[in-house]
């Protein structure tokens, strides 16, 4: 790895994020139903996980995955990034959580919110987590894909605790998005081609990926000092916690 020429900037702190390194060129893959050669910039749905952009993952396989959402076979667009001169802001490295994330999720994506704790949850998390966006042209995080946007839901409606978020995400082996979402990312990305992916194998490997990190989630085991310090967002929103809470970085650290 070599530093990228990109802004290091910790947007809730406004201090440079120390000892983070990305490549300067990534290789990326965009699942679809279509050949994609040149992706729009402005197109697309606004409601997905970070907003209006261009999701692609750095897995192939994953890619694969995401292209065949029904019983047809999809493709894999391959994609060169130059990172130079881009504003990254990575939502699992550095100085930013899993709440800066969750943040960023509730800005964009509907949930069923169905108790008060819940709408409260909401408004105190996005005022609390959410990292600003302002100039960002790239970003880099988890995919809330079926389980794991449930997961999501359940913390907000403080259902499950922030130790059981935290675990969820790492479950099923749910990799990385790289999202594009400035006109300017969308001028450093080249085509390289494609790879089709065959129905028969990857909508049943989707499906199988949720259901595992459904079973491994509900199959965990606690102890009972883990319960004892178990944080639930209304433990969050009383202790008026804020990103660099020690309460929350013991956990969010495991």
């Amino acid at each position: 790895y070599v530093p990228c020429r990109v802004s290091r900037k910790n947007y809730l702190t406004g201090r440079p994020l120390a000892g983070v390194f990305m490549k300067n060129k990534l290789n990326i893959y965009h699942g679809s139903q279509k050949i994609i050669e040149k992706p729009i910039f402005g197109y697309g749905k606004r409601y997905n996980d970070y907003g209006l952009g261009f999701y692609c993952t750095e897995n192939i396989e994953l890619a694969k995955e995401w292209a065949c959402p029904i019983k047809n076979d999809g493709y894999a667009n391959k994609y060169s990034l130059s990172l130079d001169g881009l504003n990254v802001i990575q939502l699992t490295k550095g100085s930013y959580n899993i709440l800066n994330w969750l943040a960023v999720l509730l800005s964009n994506r509907k949930f069923d919110i169905n108790a008060a704790v819940g709408e409260n949850a909401r408004a105190f998390i996005l005022s609390h987590f959410k990292p600003d966006l302002t100039n960002t042209d790239i970003m880099i995080g988890y995919r809330a894909d079926d389980s794991y946007f449930s997961f999501a839901e359940d913390f907000v409606n403080n259902l499950i605790s922030l130790r059981d978020l935290n675990y969820a995400m790492q479950l099923g082996t749910l990799g990385e998005q790289v999202v594009l979402i400035s006109e300017k990312s969308f001028e450093k990305i080249d085509f390289l081609g494609y790879d089709v992916a065959d129905y028969r194998k990857y909508y049943y490997k989707r499906a199988k990926r949720d259901e595992d990190a459904r079973k491994a989630y509900f199959n965990k085991k606690k102890n009972l000092e883990q319960l004892k310090d178990d944080i639930f967002i209304l433990d969050i929103i009383r202790g008026d916690m804020k990103n660099d809470d020690p309460r929350l970085q013991s956990v969010i650290s495991e």
